[in-house]
């Protein structure tokens, strides 16, 4: 399934990109089981995205939580905690 993913603030300077479109395995079902596919997808996801406390997430430009649900065509954005100042 295709999803679209976005980055910000340190996650974007950290994976040197902003959003990307990705196919994502079918099995991959939640916000957490997207985070762990792409730190399993290796260097610089794995860093970026290793401390789950500091990654937030919003589905569909909705607050999420790790178990919240995730389909084909959403578009989920990782941020940390704090953004902008």
């Amino acid at each position: 399934m295709k999803i679209r993913i976005l980055y910000f603030a340190l996650l974007r300077d950290a994976l040197g990109r902003a959003q990307e479109e990705l196919e994502v395995p079918e099995d991959v079902t939640t916000v957490a089981g997207l985070r762990e596919w792409l730190r399993g997808c290796g260097e610089p996801y794995a860093t970026a995205l290793g401390n789950a406390r500091r990654v937030r997430a919003a589905v569909n430009q909705e607050m999420a939580e790790p178990d919240d649900a995730v389909k084909a065509g959403d578009e989920v954005a990782f941020f940390p905690p704090v953004t902008g100042g």
